[in-house]
């Protein structure tokens, strides 16, 4: 790569355009050398409250996010960041292979990372963890495919916790009460790690901060996405005060 400011790895990273979570928490991440290069997927900030609203968001979302990724083609990105995370989970491994494929092909040989993979291998990482707490963006409709995703996987959700999310930019909507709140509910006695699903929720520093007082790693969707971006890429550097994950994988 010619371009100084990048000249480690260029991150491209693909957002609805309801998402103001997943760029800035993701640009804080970024060790020197790496660049970010944002491409959006035009989506309405439809209703998640009743599945029809919540597959209309799942339509938008799949018909606009080939055109972000095409947005990005030019930057020469190593890796691109699909940073939502419904449609990787709604109908199984299955369609999420088949959308990872899909996805590939409009990159034109940037490796895509997307929220499914990117979790499954920090858990792996992080010394083949299979009983995690799972915190959820959606009302209860959403938070059933996701949970099943992770069952599937040979992971045993404990307890879930959704934070009530109604349309996609009300998820960014949450509190460090709230975030304190859905951590302590899924925490318990044999859960080894709590994982954080949905890309507009602002979790990234308040889960560095909550290792620090459960002791078990905490899983920021945002987080882990970077992460698993970076080291796909070959960027391996620890980052101090980025988490269990970060520093030490």
């Amino acid at each position: 790569m010619s371009n100084f400011l990048g000249k480690r790895l260029r991150v491209g990273v693909a957002i609805p355009s309801t998402n103001t979570s997943a760029q800035p928490e993701m640009e804080a991440m970024r060790p020197l050398g790496v660049t970010n290069h944002i491409g959006r997927m035009i989506i309405d900030d439809d209703s998640l409250t009743h599945e029809a609203g919540f597959n209309r968001v799942i339509e938008n979302i799949r018909s606009s996010t080939p055109d972000a990724i095409r947005s990005l083609r030019h930057c020469g990105t190593g890796a691109i960041i699909v940073a939502v995370s419904p449609d990787g989970y709604w109908e199984g491994h299955s369609a999420h292979e088949a959308l990872n494929g899909r996805l590939a092909e409009a990159a034109g040989g940037a490796k895509i990372i997307m929220s499914a993979d990117a979790i499954l291998a920090a858990l792996k990482a992080l010394g083949g963890i299979r009983r995690i707490g799972l915190i959820s963006p959606y009302l209860e409709l959403g938070d059933e495919p996701v949970s099943r995703f992770f069952t599937d996987s040979g992971i045993e959700v404990a307890a879930m916790h959704g934070l009530g999310g109604r349309t996609p930019s009300n998820i960014s909507d949450v509190t460090p009460a709230n975030l304190r709140d859905a951590v302590l509910d899924v925490d318990g006695p044999g859960v080894e790690a709590i994982v954080q699903v949905g890309t507009n929720v602002p979790m990234a520093d308040f889960a560095a901060a909550a290792e620090t007082w459960i002791g078990k790693p905490v899983l920021s969707n945002n987080a882990v996405l970077y992460w698993h971006a970076l080291r796909s890429c070959g960027v391996t550097d620890p980052i101090s005060g980025r988490g269990f994950l970060y520093e030490n994988h």
